[in-house]
């Protein structure tokens, strides 16, 4: 799975969202720094050479769809970060948070029942 670029991971979220949509459909649901249309089509066919996203085509038209689900790119992402940024640690990970005051005590209470349920 190739990295998305953060313009990419955010055209994977709308599609996420809306699960099947026109580039015209996409382009709606972008609030902020709306590419030119060429630009975003662009980087949908992007996304579908790198294996996230199919089609469907309607004439010249093309109806995408992702094809890796939110759940495998989170696993992906997550594992990675972990690797690279917490030494392949959740302790790290879960210390990191608690130190930015990201995370609660009652939250890790939570977790702990969580784990201890398994």
């Amino acid at each position: 799975m190739q990295k998305l670029t953060n313009k990419e991971e955010e055209i994977m979220q709308i599609l996420w969202k809306l699960k099947k949509a026109f580039v015209k459909d996409i382009m709606e649901e972008i609030t902020e720094d709306k590419p030119h249309y060429n630009t975003l089509s662009t980087i949908v066919r992007n996304l579908e050479e790198k294996g996230y996203v199919g089609y469907t085509a309607y004439g010249k038209t093309h109806q995408y769809f992702p094809i890796i689900t939110i759940e495998n790119y989170r696993k992906k992402f997550m594992n990675t970060a972990i690797d690279t940024y917490f030494n392949s640690s959740y302790k790290n990970l879960v210390s990191f948070f608690a130190e930015e005051e990201k995370i609660s005590a009652e939250e890790l209470r939570e977790i702990l029942a969580i784990i201890e349920k398994k």
